[in-house]
């Protein structure tokens, strides 16, 4: 996949979820990036972060890491 500032990096996924209320599950993440008009490669990461609940941004993040 792409890295740097392109196609899912954390970069890209932070700003796809800008603006939204933690606490907040997987499903909510992926609405709301698709609300902001993420790219579908930032859609495919979230969708292979764990289910749980993420309490804050740094969260979402371990999540990520944990899924690449």
């Amino acid at each position: 996949m792409t890295r740097g500032m392109g196609g899912d990096s954390p970069a890209n996924v932070t700003n796809a979820l800008k603006g939204i209320d933690y606490p907040t599950g997987k499903r909510e993440l992926i609405a709301h990036a698709q609300k902001n008009g993420a790219e579908q490669e930032v859609l495919d990461t979230l969708e292979q972060l764990p289910e749980q609940q993420y309490e804050n941004m740094a969260d979402v993040m371990k999540g990520y890491g944990q899924s690449h």
